[in-house]
Order: structure tokens, then C-alpha cells, then sequence
């Protein structure tokens, strides 16, 4: 039942972007900004500024959270993050999610820790065929590629540690 579900939200997510050529000639932001289950994602990197980055030649891989997973954090944290004056906080929550080079999944080990953008790591572990980030949040489609790396949708958004 949960690999079904996984199954029809990766539908949902991606809507087959046509073709595996077509996606690898998008960049990871527009890979993002052609599919509606993500405009949550782009209006947060827009408000973050990092959409410039995230178009630039660099190799990254992206753990790309869907909009349910924006909705799920409590009440009134998204509308905060996406203010002016909160930038900043917005920006480590976002780089939390960036790798630098490309993780594609069938490369993982049974568990890993990666370094973000923003510092800190995220463990990822391979399981089953099922892949999770920091424990709890799931890749519901994996491996989507870009012309500047590889995205991985997850179904929650990741916080770094707290300092």
C-alpha cells in the first residue's frame, strides 16, 4: 500500500515531464518551476534568492520537499520563513536540503552521511529499495535528472540541527 502511494504521489509530483531527455535539459529550478507539486519549493527559493544558484553549472542533488510536505510543518512556520526579515533562517532551511555532486540512488550505501550547503550533514539511508533522509522523511521519487544534478523528492521538510 505504501509503495502504491509512493507510486501515484511520484505521478502527482513529476507528471512525467515528458521524456528522461527533456528533463536532463532543465536545470534543477526548472525542472521545479514545470511542476505545480513544487511551486512551494520555487516561491521559497525565490524568496531565499537561491534560484540563481540553483540554475548555475555546479552539480548538485536536491531533496526537493512537495507541497504537502510545506503544508505539514505547524501553523503559520511557512508564511514566517517566507518574510523579508526572516531570510536568512529561510536560507539555512533551504541549503539543509542541497548536496553538492550527484547522489543517485542506486549508488547509495545502506547509510551515509552527506555534507549540505548549509553545513551540517544529512544521513541517508537505503533500505528495502526505499530510500530516507534524516529518518522520517522519504523519497517518493528519486533521481530525476537536471542538466546541473539530480533531484529527489521528499515527502517532509528537513531541519538542521539546532545550534
Amino acid at each position: 500500500m505504501k509503495s502504491l502511494r509512493n507510486y501515484l504521489l511520484a505521478i502527482a509530483v513529476f507528471g512525467f515531464l515528458g521524456s528522461a531527455a527533456t528533463a536532463q535539459e532543465k536545470d534543477i529550478v526548472e525542472l521545479a518551476q514545470g511542476n505545480e507539486n513544487l511551486s512551494t519549493l520555487v516561491a521559497a527559493l525565490q524568496a531565499a534568492g537561491l534560484v540563481e544558484e540553483l540554475e548555475s553549472k555546479g552539480q548538485f542533488t536536491v531533496f526537493a520537499p512537495t507541497n504537502d510536505a510545506f503544508a505539514a510543518l505547524p501553523p503559520g512556520t511557512l508564511e514566517y520563513l517566507l518574510k523579508p526579515e526572516n531570510k536568512d533562517e529561510l536560507i539555512e532551511i533551504l541549503t539543509y536540503h542541497v548536496c553538492r555532486g550527484e547522489l543517485i540512488s542506486e549508488d547509495l550505501k545502506k547509510k551515509q552521511e552527506v555534507k549540505t550547503l548549509e553545513g551540517d550533514k544529512i544521513t541517508v539511508k537505503k533500505r528495502k529499495g526505499e530510500v530516507t533522509v534524516n529518518e522520517d522523511a522519504m523519497v517518493v521519487m528519486a533521481d530525476i535528472q537536471a542538466s546541473n544534478g539530480v533531484v529527489h523528492v521528499i515527502d517532509k521538510v528537513i531541519l538542521p540541527p539546532e545550534d
